[in-house]
């Protein structure tokens, strides 16, 4: 019978911080989602620079005609007449600019405009201001938060502040209102704005209903002029109850996952942007994000939307306090991979400083400058940082350039601090080669991996890291998900995961990604929580990422898996149709000849032409595994050159090979698996238009390569999908003085095995002396989670968030030998004294 031995190891690996969490700032991770923030647009700075359809009154809507639909090419209008004033302007040029900003769709009783000509902060300069002729009780403006409304909970109850001034009528009342979008009104309160300068004005409203797509209101009785700036609104119950708070649900979903680090802020948000910090589109600048909330400058979130920045690098500090997790930033280094913007080698100092001073913020005492300024914020004591990472899938010698620059300055200063390189965005391929031996040469702690794949990849590349070198930096695996959130995904996901921990000398972080998504703003998917304005889910992928994280323990055992079956190797030969096509572009292939490498038997084909829809020419259907494919190509209109398909059964299942990919930056071979992308190999590659390249591709088998002008450029070897009878890993935590034991069982049929832990057990036994009897027949009982029983693509949703979730029971068992059968496509997990 097979059997799973577990022993003491002669060397204890240790597993350190292995798992955590990674938040990036889009699919409405912050403002509409954890930032507990419902105001959508709180300080009118929403601009088309953000999103083609925003404008500085998205969101808005006048109270007394809550019906009108604005106009939104006006208001556009308006809002780039106030931007064409920068901050140096003088207010009066600016009160200049503010004249012709009205709403020529207002009636006569209220008309609004946007004005910038004397802001509450310069580093925000557009608000509201509203000119009522004539008084009335529906007097107003409002907001409709996020999709699909401002979500109230019955006797809860919401702060709500702003900036206000008056020209006159002080003594007239101001009403800020909670009420349906009927008007249906929930909570008021009343107050006066005073003074004709900005003042801060706040309350708090109980809602006496609930409603998950309220508006939150504010009437104004009386006549004049009345302007309003950052207009707030938080419930008072967010996590911990902080007034620029967490929403509650959200933050206790990662709180009970127990991170032992949370990476921030990004991802792509970091390094997407102007070298300018007090750009509007900047890369993200770690120092816009922490002080007074309507100092922080609106920023272009490059996920197409707008950044209050209103969950900065201070609450994210002190979330990770708060929930007992190390933080992770990430910051630019001064190049822009998207745009191929760098600064100058000589003016590098203010981005070193940045990081330096982001070091010092975090952990300075409080007579250092930023430590002082961290203290001033309300936290004395340090955060205690370990890491920083420079870079976000860099690639490029713009960024290898830098690179070195901040190394040496973090070592120099902060020698303690561990620094986190960068691979690129692809698993595989000369970009990633060339960063990992530049962070080998830095002397680096960690280099950041990422990749998104199809289920299969992760089967097929399980020992990836058995042969990574053992010294040197190590493995953070900073982005990595298969491509869904069905029970499967999460399976296979766990299966890897077993891997990771396996290859702890070499593998040091790893964290899912994307963390979350607001269901009514999704720009990317598969995500491990997702949510609306009022409900929030785990997916099957959170829930293997919680149990491993809870049962990570402290440092291996040795494991050894003994008289299993082979691995099954799924065959998949590559063959199928051939077709020339492209994406984003339009392409003439001509002189196509298709060689047979076995049987030299050659077919010719007539030239072809793509459209820019993507719509292209199937050459052929063949059997064929061992062919060449050339032909020459001319990029005749776009930007992202040439799609070769090879190997296709179906649109769904296939190879390409993609020339001119990505902004015309990339060379890939991907396969596709039932929809789901692999890229098997990434180069850096730009097409030139009307160039006319003499191309090639080779088939040999698993074997793919591809020549350009004579010359080669890409070349892989495609790994075919294994399945192992199991996949296992044990574990020690010294806290509880317990084992633990992973398995992870994805085949289609139960597997019964035996355990063995007698070899552990002399380490539990006071006894010394005890004999191999005396310990095999000493009792074994704790604890064994389990997923098992779903369907592969049964999958969590708001209907039913809970459907798929781990059982639990106590266990025992009557000795340190005992059989134990593994459900089919499972995950089962023992924790056992």
């Amino acid at each position: 019978m097979s059997k799973i031995i577990i022993n003491e190891p002669d060397k204890k690996i240790m597993l350190g911080d292995l798992y955590g969490l990674f938040f990036e700032d889009l699919n409405h991770a912050a403002d509409g989602g954890l930032y507990a923030e419902l105001i959508q647009n709180r300080s009118f700075e929403f601009q088309e620079i953000d999103h083609p359809e925003y404008h500085a009154l998205t969101a808005w809507e006048k109270a007394e005609e809550c019906s009108e639909t604005i106009d939104i090419g006006k208001a556009k209008a308006d809002t780039a007449k106030a931007n064409s004033t920068n901050t140096e302007s003088t207010k009066a040029d600016r009160a200049k600019d503010d004249d012709t900003s009205t709403d020529d769709t207002a009636t006569a009783q209220v008309i609004w405009k946007i004005e910038t000509a004397a802001p509450v902060s310069e580093k925000n300069p557009h608000y509201v201001t509203l000119t009522i002729t004539e008084d009335g009780a529906g007097n107003g403006i409002r907001n409709t938060g996020f999709t699909p409304g401002i979500a109230l909970k019955k006797d809860a109850s919401y702060r709500f502040s702003f900036y206000a001034k008056r020209e006159k009528d002080h003594s007239q009342p101001v009403i800020a209102v909670l009420e349906g979008q009927d008007k249906k009104q929930y909570a008021s309160v009343e107050l006066c704005v005073t003074g004709s300068e900005w003042e801060l004005y706040s309350g708090i409203l109980t809602s006496a209903e609930e409603d998950p797509a309220a508006r939150f209101a504010i009437y104004v009785r009386g006549t004049g002029e009345v302007s309003f700036d950052f207009v707030s609104l938080f419930p008072t119950d967010t996590y911990r109850g902080r007034e620029n708070g967490l929403r509650k649900d959200i933050a206790e979903m990662l709180a009970s996952m127990k991170p032992k680090f949370l990476r921030f802020p990004g991802g792509c948000l970091v390094h997407d942007g102007s070298l300018d910090p007090d750009a509007r589109n900047s890369m993200y600048r770690w120092k816009n994000t922490i002080g007074p909330l309507w100092d922080r400058p609106a920023r272009r979130n490059n996920w197409r939307y707008n950044q209050t920045l209103g969950l900065g690098y201070f609450e994210y500090f002190q979330f990770c306090e708060d929930i007992g997790t190390k933080p992770l930033p990430v910051l630019p280094a001064a190049y822009d991979p998207h745009h191929k913007r760098l600064e100058p080698l000589d003016q590098l100092q203010p981005w070193i400083d940045d990081a330096l001073d982001l070091i010092e913020f975090a952990n300075g005492d409080v007579t250092t400058k930023w430590g002082a300024v961290r203290a001033s914020l309300g936290h004395p004591k340090p955060f205690g940082l370990e890491y920083v990472g420079i870079g976000n899938e860099e690639v490029g010698e713009g960024f290898r350039e830098r690179f070195p620059y901040f190394c040496k300055a973090i070592k120099e200063k902060y020698p303690e601090i561990k620094i986190i390189g960068t691979s690129g965005p692809f698993a595989a391929g000369g970009e990633f080669d060339t960063e990992w031996a530049q962070a080998r040469k830095e002397d680096v702690a960690l280099v950041d991996e990422h990749y998104y794949m199809a289920p299969e990849w992760f089967l097929a590349h399980h020992h990836r890291y058995d042969d990574y070198p053992r010294k040197g930096p190590k493995v953070f695996l900073g982005e990595y998900a298969s491509w869904g959130n069905e029970y499967y995904n999460a399976l296979i996901e766990a299966s890897y995961m077993t891997g990771l921990e396996r290859n702890a000398e070499a593998v040091g972080l790893a964290c899912y990604a994307p963390m979350l998504c607001n269901v009514n703003y999704i720009n990317w998917q598969p995500d491990m929580i997702w949510f609306n304005n009022h409900e929030v889910y785990g997916t099957a992928n959170y829930y293997v990422q919680k149990l491993f994280m809870h049962h990570q323990g402290d440092w291996l055992y040795d494991t050894t898996m003994e008289d299993f079956e082979e691995p099954k190797t799924l065959d998949k030969p590559v063959s199928g149709a051939i077709c020339l096509s492209s994406r984003g572009s339009v392409a003439e292939y001509s002189n196509i000849l298709l060689r047979n490498n076995i049987t030299q038997e050659e077919i010719s084909f007539e030239d072809v032409k793509s459209s820019a829809s993507g719509a292209g020419c199937n050459l052929t259907e063949n059997d064929w595994e061992h062919y060449t494919l050339s032909f020459h190509a001319k990029e005749l209109e776009g930007i992202q050159g040439f799609l070769i398909e090879f190997a296709k059964k179906d649109d769904w299942n296939r190879y390409c090979l993609e020339l001119g990919g990505w902004q015309n930056q990339d060379a890939t071979l991907q396969e596709f698996v039932n929809g789901r992308n692999i890229c098997l190999i990434h180069e850096l590659f730009e097409v030139e238009k009307d160039r006319e390249y003499a191309i090639e591709l080779t088939v040999d088998g698993y074997a793919l390569s591809a020549k350009i002008d004579g010359k080669p450029v890409i070349s892989t070897k495609v790994k075919p999908v294994v399945i192992e009878p199991l996949y296992c890993t044990a574990s020690r935590d010294e806290s509880t003085q317990e084992t633990i034991l992973k398995v992870v069982n994805v085949q289609k049929e139960s597997v019964t095995t035996t355990l063995d832990l007698s070899g552990i057990l002399r380490r539990d036994t006071k006894d010394i002396s005890a004999n191999a009897d005396s310990i095999n027949n000493q009792k074994v009982s704790g604890m064994l989670y389990e997923l098992s029983g779903y369907e592969l693509n049964e999958k969590n949703s708001f209907e039913q968030p809970e459907r798929i979730k781990p059982a639990e029971q106590e266990v025992e068992f009557d000795d340190a030998i005992f059989s134990y059968e593994f459900a089919k496509e499972s995950i089962t997990i023992f924790r056992l004294k």
